[in-house]
């Protein structure tokens, strides 16, 4: 994959609705890993797009009602198969992280960038996963100086206590591994 003005070229592009400027001062500086599922434990429907684009029908599902008026974002969606879907450009602000907190810093939103893989705490992600969230994360540390391998964490990292994903099933050393080797690993 490569950067475009911002974008990543090779993926799909659908606009969400939620997002905002960075703060000027803001440096990207910030790699934020979630997991997603909608109903949870379910893959492949487009609830995580209607989701992110305000279009969910809040009855289509019992477990939709408590998500009604929420508005909330993600850079990128790496699907189950690894296609990749992208909502927001990464120099504006996907609204992904919520109240939350880095080395003191409040507010991630504003210098970090979400991707959320489909999946859930509970189960192990797919090797396409994996190859599609390296491929992209070597374009982010190519393309914005500020972000280093070492600001990569987990939305449980900023948010502790609130949030636990992407879960004790994601292999954040075969993710590191496949970094430090250059190499995308399926």
């Amino acid at each position: 994959m490569s950067i475009e003005s911002h974008r990543l070229a090779q993926a799909i592009y659908v606009e969400s609705p939620n997002q905002s400027e960075r703060p000027a001062e803001a440096k990207i500086s910030l790699l934020v890993i979630h997991n997603i599922s909608l109903p949870p434990g379910e893959f492949g429907s487009d609830a995580i797009l209607q989701l992110f684009c305000n279009t969910l029908n809040f009855s289509a599902h019992p477990y939709f009602c408590a998500l009604e008026g929420l508005r909330v974002s993600a850079h990128v969606l790496i699907r189950r198969n690894g296609d990749v879907i992208q909502f927001v450009p990464f120099n504006r602000k996907a609204w992904h992280a919520g109240k939350s907190s880095f080395e003191g810093r409040e507010g991630c939103n504003d210098f970090s960038i979400g991707v959320e893989l489909e999946g859930t705490d509970d189960d192990p992600f797919t090797d396409d996963q994996y190859a599609a969230l390296t491929e992209i994360t070597h374009d982010l540390l190519a393309a914005y100086s500020s972000l280093t391998a070492a600001r990569i964490v987990g939305h449980s990292d900023i948010a502790p206590g609130r949030k636990s994903d992407p879960g004790p099933c994601f292999d954040w050393e075969r993710y590191r591994c496949s970094l430090s080797a250059g190499t995308t690993i399926r």
